[in-house]
């Protein structure tokens, strides 16, 4: 069940938690620069995105266990798209130890929850769907800019539409989870 806001409230929900997530973005990515700091930054800066979602329900951050099967196959092709450039430079592969694997893990399912589901379910609310994916693209795209060089920020915005896209069109966070996930292990 969602607050119905008004519209002051609602914009004021969507700065916050933009101006939140890119924060936590930022400070995850500084802090991960410390030496013996990259694992733990991975998994707080996870967990403290997934923070921004308190007050939604799964339902509205498009999480749930009906058409489960589907919403899995989703985020496997979802995966494959978003390896598709990569594999035609493809030399074998980054192979990550298991800690920084299971980081990666948090930080791609924190980022997916705040991004596509929180951020995303507030701008839908107050604007719509177009809003939604496109505001959350930019938002998301924004706080990628501290890690990824310039150039790359590019496919970052387009990995963003599309898994904004795929979220509006199957109201489904679970492939856009899956898919990140597996895109973040293989590269």
């Amino acid at each position: 069940m969602s607050l119905s806001l008004p519209l002051g409230s609602a914009r004021a929900r969507i700065v916050s938690l933009s101006l939140l997530a890119v924060g936590l973005e930022y400070a995850r990515v500084l802090a991960g620069r410390a030496p013996g700091m990259a694992t733990a930054s991975l998994v707080a800066g996870g967990l403290a995105l997934c923070v921004l979602a308190i007050g939604r329900s799964p339902a509205e951050l498009g999480l749930g266990w009906d058409r489960l099967p589907a919403r899995l196959v989703g985020g496997v092709a979802l995966g494959a798209v978003l390896l598709l450039p990569a594999l035609v430079r493809w030399g074998g592969g980054p192979h990550l130890p298991l800690d920084l694997a299971a980081a990666a893990v948090a930080v791609s399912v924190g980022e997916e929850v705040a991004f596509r589901g929180a951020l995303y379910s507030a701008l839908d609310a107050a604007a719509g769907p177009p809003l939604a994916v496109v505001g959350s693209t930019a938002v998301w795209t924004a706080a990628h800019a501290l890690s990824h060089p310039p150039a790359f920020l590019i496919a970052v915005a387009a990995a963003g539409l599309l898994l904004g896209t795929w979220r509006w069109a199957c109201r489904d966070l679970v492939g856009p989870m899956l898919g990140h996930v597996i895109a973040d292990l293989a590269l």
